[in-house]
């Protein structure tokens, strides 16, 4: 698989998603614990990108934790900037999460344990309210999102080898189609061209399997 270096920040905007805003009263602990409670609705996830992967190619198991942090002010999303030295996603935003051991017992165990791992999140701090479903990434990852609610306070203590930075979001920015952008770029060798959602919020530049994650919880809390 060739290895792509690419800036996402100097793509142009393809379009715009644009659709409504969720409902700010569905944006709240209580509205999202019933959410994830209730009978299954319909409900569409992002429409899968044409990767790379033959027939029968074994994909890694991983899970990350979609943590959402009770604030006085509101659900915010918490989030991480990786290391520029890393080998893969260097820089890149992501969620606290990786990949699947043998002796976890459950995608919401991986996503636990890596959180605890890379930012010291203790699961005490922790309730978890639902899974989405799986995305799968160019990196040749089956990612599971586990979505928890977090209560405050807590402390977090970075992993230097994997982790610049963490931070938050507002929830409600993050669930709204106007802040979710549509890019493309060329493959090397004529092998077409891959598109990605990306969503920029101050100096952080939210996009790829991340944002894609974040359009799945947007068409669910929107079904």
């Amino acid at each position: 698989m060739v290895k792509l270096h690419l800036d996402p920040t100097r793509l142009p905007v393809d379009a715009i998603a644009g659709e409504p805003p969720v409902d700010p009263a569905l944006l709240t602990a209580a509205r999202l614990r019933a959410r994830f409670a209730e009978t299954l609705r319909a409900w569409d996830p992002e429409a899968a990108e044409e990767l790379p992967f033959q027939p029968g190619y074994k994909l890694r198991r991983a899970s990350v934790l979609v943590p959402l942090v009770d604030r006085p002010e509101g659900l915010t999303v918490l989030l991480t900037q990786r290391t520029d030295h890393l080998s893969s996603h260097a820089g890149q935003i992501s969620f606290p999460g990786g990949r699947a051991e043998e002796y976890d017992s459950s995608p919401i165990e991986t996503a636990l344990r890596e959180s605890e791992e890379e930012i010291g999140l203790h699961r005490r701090h922790v309730q978890i309210v639902g899974v989405l479903p799986e995305y799968i990434t160019a990196s040749a990852y089956r990612v599971r999102p586990v979505v928890a609610l977090v209560t405050p306070p807590f402390e977090l203590v970075a992993d230097p080898g994997e982790v610049a930075e963490i931070f938050e979001v507002p929830l409600a920015f993050l669930m709204n189609g106007a802040h979710h952008q549509r890019m493309s770029f060329e493959l090397p060798e004529g092998a077409g061209r891959r598109s990605f959602y990306a969503m920029p919020y101050e100096r952080f530049f939210i996009w790829g399997a991340t944002a894609g994650m974040l359009r799945n919880l947007f068409h669910f809390l929107r079904a």
